[in-house]
């Protein structure tokens, strides 16, 4: 009886005592993946991958980025950052410098890529600052992406556009590691690549209908013609990853062999890995997501998937391990040549229809200086050398954007520095504006509509619930099955991780760690 009620009294010392952070967090963003698609597609997906999280894992069924500049850019960096555009000031992958009417990049500096235009510190810069022996890692098809997870620390890798093999910047190594020279010289990505798309499940099996260039079978083997004229034909390594899953499979193929290197959780020292899906993205640009491309995408996703968690698990125990699951953003629906009922917004068009209007009110000149991410900028010089008022010009040429076909709601720069938004679309505006990159006239578009681009079908961008709206699942030690039915916001990601790994919140989070998470 003594030893029972000793036993009790020391109950809360255990149940008190601090869990130790994980010995490494693995980030996984899939491109484009709408908050529904887990669901959508959960009952062909095998037990490995996605289902594998899901079941163990907590799952937020209503997590979304409350900005209207809902872009790969914007978004992964609220993801690294817990900010949103108007704190980390990205607007896209270039702007227009007001000063010297000239575009800026994203990713330029004297070394090449190195995030040198993202103001806010990222997660894995708040990891290597704060704990100098953690290891944080970010790996993606294209450049942006990576170094916009990782920030100016730690270890960025991406595929080189021209030779489509795996590379890093002098920013982050002096020279590219002599690993990944090996599997360059291997032809590591070549083995990933596919000869020709063929569906991987019966046909049946597919819930969507629409399709271009994937090649389906019937049960007798007979080929089924395409049902539209093909889409996108390859003409580099570097496309043929980042328009087919071969894309996906090579950078799940990496991250395994970036672990294995830079060996990550093998210590004491908690470690990051962020892991960007490309393929996604352009896939679902490409064909739409309601394409037998896009739903075969993610059956293959599902095995690379399930085929890196058992890795992962092999080297890091599930006890030790943190995987969070996410998306950068959805998608609208397609906007197909032959079904125009979505139409698209001519921004170039637009750009000459502004500049006309400005011709009669002002006088002739190039008043029009560059259209980016629904973002207007006008010739500034042009405006103060005719001793015009800029805000006056702005508030003119908003007025007369509403007037646009597509085009739903429209602010001037100015409007969006000096008021104060608290909710509508106003607000998400402005959580998008950066005064200094932003354009002098900001753009939301109607409902489904998306910008005419080349081998663009379906784009994100918008305010809109498929935009915004993503999945978000975390597994791990101490972290319960279920669903957590609640709005939470996309900046809460970056703290929550942070708190997890016991170290600050990166300096500009705005974000506030997930109670169902960090408790």
């Amino acid at each position: 009886m003594k030893r029972l009620c000793c036993l009790l009294l020391l109950l809360p010392i255990f149940a008190a005592a601090p869990a130790r952070p994980p010995r490494l967090v693995v980030q996984i963003v899939v491109g484009s993946m709408r908050a529904g698609d887990l669901d959508r597609y959960a009952d062909r997906f095998g037990e490995g991958g996605f289902r594998r999280l899901l079941e163990r894992g907590s799952l937020y069924t209503d997590c979304r980025y409350n900005f209207q500049l809902t872009t790969t850019p914007a978004t992964l960096a609220t993801l690294a950052t817990g900010a949103m555009p108007s704190m980390h000031g990205v607007v896209g992958e270039s702007w227009i410098d007001y000063t010297t009417n000239r575009p800026v990049h994203l990713t330029d500096g004297p070394q090449g890529a190195g995030g040198y235009e993202l103001i806010a510190p990222t997660l894995a810069e708040t990891l290597c600052s704060r704990n100098p022996a953690g290891r944080a890692v970010s790996v993606a098809l294209e450049s942006t992406p990576a170094v916009l997870l990782a920030g100016r620390t730690g270890n960025a890798y991406w595929v080189d556009d021209e030779r489509g093999e795996w590379a890093t910047s002098r920013y982050y190594a002096s020279a590219t590691p002599a690993w990944v020279e090996r599997l360059n010289t291997e032809g590591f990505n070549i083995g990933y690549l596919i000869p020709v798309w063929q569906q991987l499940l019966v046909q049946d099996a597919y819930r969507n209908t629409q399709r271009h260039d994937i090649r389906l079978t019937l049960a007798n083997k007979r080929s089924v013609p395409l049902a539209a004229p093909r889409r996108f034909t390859p003409r580099t390594y570097a496309e043929r990853l980042r328009y087919t899953p071969a894309g996906n499979s090579a950078v799940l193929g990496f991250a395994k062999q970036a672990v294995a290197h830079h060996e990550l959780g093998t210590d004491e020292q908690p470690d990051l890995l962020n892991i960007y899906l490309d393929a996604s993205r352009r896939i679902a640009e490409l064909y739409g997501p309601e394409s037998v491309e896009v739903e075969d995408t993610y059956y293959r996703l599902d095995r690379d998937l399930a085929d890196f968690l058992d890795f992962l698990y092999a080297q890091v125990s599930p006890e030790e391990c943190l995987v969070v699951l996410t998306s950068d953003h959805g998608t609208s629906d397609a906007c197909n040549d032959e079904d125009r009922r979505t139409e698209r917004f001519n921004a170039q068009q637009f750009r000459v229809i502004v500049n006309g209007f400005l011709n009669v009110r002002y006088g002739t000149g190039a008043w029009v200086q560059s259209y980016k991410d629904r973002s207007l900028y006008l010739n500034r010089n042009l405006i103060y050398e005719r001793n015009l008022d800029l805000g006056k010009v702005q508030s003119e040429v908003a007025t007369f954007a509403t007037q646009f076909s597509g085009v739903a709601h429209a602010l001037s720069a100015t409007a969006l520095s000096s008021g104060s938004f608290g909710r509508g679309y106003a607000m998400r505006m402005q959580n998008s504006f950066y005064p200094r990159r932003s354009g002098d006239v900001v753009l939301n578009l109607m409902p489904g509509r998306i910008e005419e681009q080349e081998l663009v079908c379906s784009a994100s961008g918008s305010m809109y619930a498929y935009d915004t709206q993503v999945p978000l699942v975390f597994c791990g030690p101490g972290i319960p099955a279920r669903r957590i039915r609640r709005e939470v916001d996309a900046t809460d990601v970056a703290p929550t991780l942070a708190r997890l790994l016991e170290i600050a919140e990166p300096d500009a989070s705005e974000g506030a760690p997930l109670p169902e998470i960090i408790e």
